[in-house]
């Protein structure tokens, strides 16, 4: 499909009101992308665990209008955010073209996040997500034609405007986002679910997210995915990524978990080594982010253990492992890790299915 496919020709605006809530997921990304172009292009696949328990809650409330325009109110967990309107208002530019029934109305947004927002959680992903299931939902209704896989193609595809990764958001439990050879209609337009089958120890695998910083990033990820331009090491990451990506979807089929374990460890780092290394450089880890990666790494050692962790764009770690394990690793997780989480939280999620409409 290309962006011409998602541009509607005609609608029933007969709907005056309507009303829709949807509860979509974060991702955590095993191959990452750092670096894109516009209009949110990435410059490497990616591929992704849709996560369960880390979701956002989204409901648009949709309100014929006479003007034309774009309008809307955003309300985060119960209170207004002023400061939220022009990330969502350069998205509802963007998608204008795509959704112009988005001007038809008035919206109402009111969302909430099961985990803390701009924490390195992939909020973003979720929350834009999130916006459009809802704004899908209102299409269906206006017509009634376009298949269920179109919804959540378009869905995708919309969400990918607002944030690059919420594209993996729409469906799980394995989704790829960015062109790449080896991967069946593969696409920087919008997420696919991974094709292949897996082997079962990869199959409902756990990620359980500690909390070692809860306060927003320094550094968000939109300026840091600009700061890939003119990175010295950027070519050569974007090639090591899809190869990486081309590993991993060997890795996934076989079932071979220590090549797994050292891939995702490596594309973990790789992608802080990036940050590291920009200019102007920055770091996202905390002390307490080494000190939890080095204590998985001598749990592994003693126990043989197929624990492992990965990072998103923030100091929070992900401790990912197969359920056959959860049991030993989440009383590892209790008893040792959580001294180095903010209050000792940390939150248990495992491989989810992405959206669900409420």
């Amino acid at each position: 499909m290309n962006t011409a496919d998602f541009i509607p020709n005609n609608f029933n605006f007969s709907i005056e009101k309507a009303s829709y809530k949807w509860q979509t997921p974060s991702n955590i990304a095993l191959v990452k992308y750092w670096g894109k172009s516009n209009p949110q292009i990435p410059k490497n696949a990616s591929i992704s665990f849709t996560l369960n328990n880390c979701h956002t809650i989204t409901s648009i409330d949709f309100e014929k209008k006479d003007s034309e325009g774009i309008e809307f109110e955003i309300y985060f967990e119960g209170n207004k955010k002023e400061e939220f309107k022009p990330k969502i208002t350069t998205f509802f530019e963007r998608i204008l073209e795509y959704c112009p029934y988005i001007s038809a109305y008035k919206m109402f947004i009111n969302s909430e996040n099961s985990f803390p927002h701009s924490s390195g959680i992939a909020s973003s992903a979720s929350g834009m997500s999130a916006i459009a299931m809802c704004l899908l939902s209102l299409e269906k209704e206006l017509n009634p034609n376009i298949s269920e896989d179109f919804v959540k193609r378009k869905a995708s595809f919309l969400a990918r405007l607002g944030s690059g990764s919420a594209s993996r958001s729409i469906e799980g439990p394995l989704v790829v986002w960015g062109e790449h050879p080896e991967i069946p209609e593969s696409s920087n337009l919008y997420g696919v679910q991974f094709p292949f089958e897996v082997a079962p120890i990869f199959k409902e695998y756990q990620d359980t997210i500690l909390l070692v910083d809860k306060g927003e990033k320094q550094v968000s990820s939109t300026v840091g995915h600009n700061l890939m331009f003119d990175h010295p090491y950027a070519e050569n990451r974007f090639k090591q990524a899809n190869d990486n990506l081309n590993k991993l979807s060997k890795i996934l089929q076989e079932g071979a978990i220590k090549d797994f374990i050292t891939l995702v460890e490596s594309e973990a780092l790789t992608l802080h080594a990036m940050m590291l290394t920009s200019q102007p450089y920055f770091i996202l880890m905390k002390p307490n982010t080494l000190k939890v990666i080095n204590e998985i790494w001598e749990y592994r050692a003693a126990t043989g253990s197929n624990i492992c962790f990965t990072l998103d764009a923030g100091a929070n770690v992900h401790v990912l492992y197969p359920k056959n394990e959860k049991d030993t690793v989440q009383s590892f997780i209790e008893e040792k890790l959580s001294q180095y989480c903010q209050n000792n939280q940390f939150i248990n999620d495992y491989a989810g299915l992405g959206g669900t409409k409420i």
